[in-house]
């Protein structure tokens, strides 16, 4: 997923790339209003996280002219203005959450993603395919060119958020925040076991293997043959 940062600050411009990259996602940074808007209004993105008070436009007239624009993006104010009036305008403007500077990345990170779950579809799959694996969403089984494959709860919710995600490298914090809902430190190697042990089940006994590592970063589901 993409999204847009609008930020004049470089040092915390450069740290809601880092943490939200780490978090699985792509970062674009402008630094002022007019490329802020440009690139809202040209480009594709699943939300923009928007200050106020930025050179050339101000981040009221951005939100006007992505709305103007006709583009339902989500935005996020992150900004230090703290007065009511502040909120009240933003959300008027069509803004859709509003978090005050200072403020804990965990935080706008669950507020992320909570805005952009509910920007999904609202009707949600009941089954996910890739290659010859479905996933029956409901019953919570899973089949292999028509073998079924007896996962765990945890393994089950680990190979649901890779196959939803497919093609996309998720990196071991977003599978760890993600799946057992905790923070991921790079000296525990409990998501390589995890996923040694789901690919042991999935992947091992058939030609086509599905689950690929991207050294460094994390984890992917791919069909090779696409």
């Amino acid at each position: 997923m993409k999204i847009l940062i609008v930020e004049d600050e470089p040092k915390t411009g450069a740290y809601l790339k880092l943490g939200l990259t780490q978090a699985g996602f792509t970062v674009h940074v402008a630094e002022d209003g007019w490329e802020g808007l440009r690139l809202a209004r040209t480009q594709e993105y699943d939300l923009v996280v928007l200050d106020v008070m930025l050179p050339g436009l101000d981040g009221w007239e951005v939100i006007r002219g992505i709305r103007l624009a006709n583009k339902d993006v989500p935005v996020l104010f992150l900004t230090a203005r703290d007065e009511v009036d502040d909120r009240v305008k933003g959300l008027e403007l069509g803004a859709d959450d509003y978090l005050v500077k200072p403020f804990a990345f965990p935080e706008l990170l669950a507020r992320i993603r909570t805005r952009l779950r509910r920007g999904q579809a609202v009707q949600p799959l009941d089954r996910l395919l890739v290659a010859d694996l479905e996933i029956d969403l409901l019953r919570r089984r899973v089949v292999r060119a028509g073998k079924r494959i007896e996962l765990t709860p945890k393994e089950f919710s680990l190979l649901e958020l890779l196959v939803r995600r497919a093609g996309e490298v998720l990196p071991r914090m977003l599978i760890a925040s993600q799946v057992w809902d905790m923070n991921f430190h790079s000296e525990t190697n409990a998501i390589d076991v995890a996923v040694r042990r789901l690919r042991a089940k999935v992947d091992d006994g058939f030609e086509v293997k599905l689950i690929q590592t991207v050294r460094g970063i994390g984890y992917v589901v791919e069909n090779p043959a696409q």
